[in-house]
């Protein structure tokens, strides 16, 4: 019985950032409907697989919902959708508006079906400018609101992207939130809407808001840049033996600092001793604190550092990361036994209700697995829906 227990989603989004916003909704309880054409979802065929079509990729950003094969270039299939959408709370999309509009499922379309149904889209730019129907990836968003810049100017002047689908999962958890006030308005007022969550603003609001600088006012007083992010020396440090995760931010962790590594000299430093002296001076301060942790081991200096309430954290690749005790003892990543695909690690939803209970519903479907059940539940018969498949407007999932 999870928070959205009685929302009914129908999702109609393909590769990352709207199946990974669909999934939240799912693992928080909704029934998420997803729709697949006949060759399923492009994120079914990246990474190693136990068995065609069911992708490492996939099955983290697609459990908790039920899998539907329709063609929507066919009438009947356009039809079998617009019934779902007919007894849904939520559409959520990602391709571009004029995609839907050419499916004849815009929103002055199934609004009239449904005026209660909350219309979510996730896409590239807003509607209202220039950019408004150009494709969109989460690369070329990164590029676009200046996060390679950023990476070349804290590192060797090459820009590269975040080695990770940045933009996808921000813009999906802002889609999340998004559609969820939606579904507050709709229960006051009874009246669904259409909501539009475009990578290009989201991020780039996102991004702005730690490095908009003097460019807050106008005229600008700098540049712009956060200048403790933007210090080349903000990485993880080296020690003697490896590499330690540490911020000293506030005047009680330096005073904690200095006394641990008997570094008393730098009190008494202008460009240590206060938190405005620090700011200034950034790159000199993180110099030398990587200087003093070269000199022991890593080990030593978590011991120190927590004894003397220093945060630090161990640096962590991937592997070790499933093997961090707090994440095995709150059992983030649980192996579990999937029906086809064997013993998986599945991941734990991170936020915990007192009355609600929100956990992933059901694993990754296998391509169609639920089309039969879904569209008995929209008034099918069973002679309507074995013709449907005969004339390939649905793909029916044989048994594992």
């Amino acid at each position: 019985m999870g928070p959205l227990q009685g929302i009914k989603v129908v999702d109609m989004t393909t590769v990352l950032m709207g199946p990974y916003a669909t999934q939240m909704l799912g693992d928080y309880g909704a029934d998420v409907i997803k729709v697949e054409s006949p060759d399923g979802d492009v994120t079914r065929q990246i990474g190693p697989t136990r068995h065609p079509g069911m992708g490492p990729v996939f099955l983290n950003t697609n459990r908790s919902k039920r899998s539907i094969c329709l063609d929507l270039k066919k009438p009947a299939g356009r039809d079998a959708v617009l019934r779902l959408i007919a007894k849904a709370d939520v559409l959520v999309y990602n391709v571009r508006p004029q995609a839907m509009a050419r499916l004849q499922l815009g929103y002055d379309v199934v609004s009239k079906i449904n005026p209660r149904l909350v219309y979510a889209g996730v896409f590239g730019f807003g509607q209202a400018g220039p950019y408004a129907a150009k494709p969109a990836y989460d690369d070329l968003i990164q590029g676009a609101t200046a996060l390679p810049a950023l990476m070349a100017q804290t590192s060797d002047g090459v820009p590269r992207y975040v080695p990770n689908a940045l933009v996808d999962r921000i813009v999906g958890l802002t889609a999340v939130g998004a559609i969820c006030a939606s579904l507050v308005h709709r229960d006051r007022t009874g009246q669904g809407q259409r909501v539009d969550i475009p990578m290009f603003e989201t991020m780039a609001g996102f991004v702005m808001g730690d490095h908009m600088g003097g460019l807050t006012y106008d005229p600008p007083l700098d540049k712009g840049g956060y200048a403790r992010h933007l210090s080349p020396d903000r990485r993880p440090y080296k020690t003697s033996d490896g590499y330690i995760c540490v911020i000293v931010y506030n005047d009680k962790q330096w005073e904690n600092f200095f006394r641990a590594t008997g570094r008393d000299d730098l009190r008494s430093d202008p460009k240590f001793a206060t938190f405005a002296g620090r700011a200034v001076n950034i790159d000199v301060v993180y110099a030398e604190l990587a200087r003093i942790l070269l000199t022991k081991t890593t080990a030593q200096w978590n011991e120190i550092l927590e004894k003397a309430d220093v945060p630090v954290m161990p640096m962590h690749d991937l592997e070790t990361l499933l093997q961090d005790p707090h994440i095995v003892a709150t059992d983030v990543f649980p192996v579990t036994e999937h029906p086809t695909e064997g013993r998986i690690r599945n991941m734990k939803v991170s936020a915990r209700w007192s009355e609600t209970t929100a956990e992933p519903q059901r694993l990754a479907p296998r391509l169609g697995q639920h089309g039969e059940e879904i569209l008995r539940e929209a008034g099918y018969s069973t002679e309507e829906i074995a013709a449907m498949a005969r004339d390939g407007v649905t793909r029916l999932a044989t048994n594992p």
